[in-house]
This record gives structure tokens, C-alpha cells and sequence, in this order.
């Protein structure tokens, strides 16, 4: 059983960037303490000190190769296409039109053709960045530097870290690339509402009253109206933020369960050989669990885009009533 008395929290320490669970280890009777350090760097690291490439993070690197071979497979799909189409040109056609029938489904038949670019790399994007985390060396390979100042903390054992730096980092384990996702989509929805609606209509539409109602009785719920159209324009607000965190903190979260997972045989001085096959099968519950996280992560996301289109281009029809 696990001695309760000594309990892990999170934090961060700023010296090497890292998320830290401590107290150090949790102490199983039989079997001595087991550390339950995780070492995942929060942010995308640089591969050059600042200058005018402090921005080519290690994350930059596999983003760019998966636009890259997107971009290859569209072009391969259609650069010999055939009428009646077979192989890797059959697959994709067949992608392309499953997703475009769920994004009719959701945004309507007018408005499908002009919103489906964007929610179908989105979630072509999304999914493969999740899952290409999932490769191995991925994460896991890369050059460590000098020993860091320890992160000390009241009741805990004083550790020394080598900071790793790994070469390639899942893009979505990147809250820049899933905040900049988010900021490109609330522009699009933004010009598809005032394209669609107008501004005025889209004022009327979040603060207007709704239903068949009566003059007299628009005037008196109106304030009501009025305090809503406020909380869903700050929620409107926060959608950004919203769509990138949670992205961000699933695909984060399971890069540091697999790290911890992985090395979690190091604690007991076990043989070498031991400690391998230990660190290969103890992921392997988490591996699955995150490719089926990679992919329901890519649905909500897209889905929540397309959701917000919707409801925002939506024409209420008993307005003018």
C-alpha cells in the first residue's frame, strides 16, 4: 500500500522548464520509494539561444514536415486522377467525402462549401499531430545539457536534472501552434457571420429577444436578453482560449504519462535488460489509450469549429415577427 503521508502535487520549475511531481517518490511497503518525477518540458524548446531563430522550436520542425506531407498527399491524390479512382487517390476521395457530408450536416449545404477547407485540415492537422507524438524518437530523443540548480522544496530530497532537449516535439504539445489554430479559426468564423448575417444581424441574433412574442412583452424581457448577449459575447471571448487548452493539455498530459510510464522501472536498480522490456510494456496501455485520445481530440475540435459556425449564422426566422 502507498504511504499516504507523503502526497504528489504539481509544479513548475522555471530554472529548467519542466512540470515536476513531488514530493520525489511515493513509498510502497516491500518495494522502497518510487520516484514519480516527470521531466516533459512545458514549452517547445529553440534550437538557437534567441537571435533571429529563437522562433525554430523543436515543435516548428514537425509541424512544418506535417503540412508538408498533407500537402504531398493532396498532390499525389490528384495529380494523375482518374475517373474511376483506385488506390491511394480512392482513399482520399473517400476522406474527403466523408468529411464533407458531416460538415454539411452541421453547417447546412450553403455554407459547407465555404467553411469545409478549413474544418477538414483542421482535423486532418490535428489528428495526425496528435498521433505522429505517438512515433518513436519522437520526444524521447534528443541532447542534454549541463546539470541544472536543483528544485528544492520543503521536505523533499535535493535533485539534480539534466536538462534534455528532444529534437522533435508533437506540434499540438505546443500551446502556440493549438492557440494559433484557434485565432486562425475565430477569424474565418468571424468573416463567415459578418458575411452571412451582417453585423447588425449578428448583434440582434446574440442580444435580441427570441421566439413569436408580442411587443409589449420584447420590452419587458429585453434586459434579460441584454445580460445574456453579454455573457455569450465574453464567451465568444474566450473561445480561443478554450479550443487551444484543451487540446494542448490532453496531447501535454499524455506525453508526460508515457515519459513517466517509461521510465518508471529506474526506481527499483533492476537489470539493464529488465529495465528495457520494462520500459517498452508499461507505455503500451497508455500508447492505445492515446491514439484513441489523438483522434477524439481532432473531432472535438473541428466539431466544436463547426459548431460555432452554426450557431452563429444560424438566421432566426420569427426575429421580425
Amino acid at each position: 500500500m502507498a504511504n499516504l503521508q507523503q502526497l504528489p502535487c504539481l509544479v513548475l520549475c522555471m530554472e529548467t522548464r519542466m512540470i515536476k511531481s513531488v514530493s520525489d517518490s511515493l513509498v510502497f511497503e516491500g518495494l522502497g520509494p518510487m520516484p514519480i518525477m516527470g521531466k516533459v518540458s512545458l514549452f517547445a524548446e529553440p534550437f538557437a539561444d534567441g537571435g533571429m531563430l529563437g522562433w525554430f522550436t523543436n515543435s516548428v520542425v514537425v509541424a512544418s514536415f506535417i503540412a508538408l506531407l498533407i500537402l504531398w498527399a493532396a498532390r499525389k491524390a490528384t495529380k494523375n486522377a482518374q475517373r474511376v479512382p483506385t488506390g491511394f487517390q480512392n482513399f482520399f476521395e473517400f476522406l474527403i467525402e466523408f468529411l464533407y457530408s458531416q460538415v454539411e450536416n452541421i453547417v447546412g449545404k450553403k455554407l459547407a462549401p465555404k467553411c469545409f477547407p478549413l474544418l477538414a485540415t483542421i482535423f486532418v492537422y490535428v489528428a495526425l499531430s496528435n498521433w505522429f507524438g505517438l512515433l518513436p524518437g519522437i520526444g524521447t530523443v534528443g541532447f542534454s545539457s549541463e546539470p541544472t540548480t536543483a528544485l528544492t522544496l520543503p521536505n523533499t530530497l535535493e535533485n539534480k536534472d539534466i536538462h534534455v532537449t528532444p529534437l522533435l516535439r508533437p506540434p499540438t504539445a505546443d500551446l502556440n501552434l493549438t492557440l494559433g489554430m484557434a485565432l486562425v479559426f475565430m477569424m474565418v468564423w468571424s468573416y463567415l457571420t459578418i458575411r452571412e448575417v451582417g453585423v447588425w444581424g449578428f448583434l440582434v441574433h446574440t442580444f435580441g429577444p427570441k421566439g413569436d412574442l408580442s411587443v409589449w412583452m420584447r420590452r419587458l424581457i429585453f434586459p434579460v436578453f441584454l445580460f445574456v448577449g453579454v455573457i455569450e459575447m465574453i464567451s465568444i471571448a474566450l473561445r480561443p482560449v478554450s479550443l487551444s487548452l484543451r487540446l494542448f493539455g490532453n496531447i501535454f498530459a499524455g506525453e508526460n504519462l508515457l515519459h513517466t510510464m517509461s521510465t518508471i522501472a529506474d526506481a527499483y536498480n533492476l537489470p539493464a535488460f529488465v529495465t528495457f522490456i520494462a520500459s517498452v510494456l508499461a507505455p503500451l496501455p497508455i500508447f492505445f489509450l492515446e491514439l484513441l485520445v489523438g483522434g477524439l481530440q481532432a473531432v472535438v475540435f473541428s466539431l466544436l469549429c463547426a459548431v460555432y459556425i452554426q450557431l452563429s449564422t444560424t438566421h432566426d426566422e420569427e426575429a421580425g415577427h
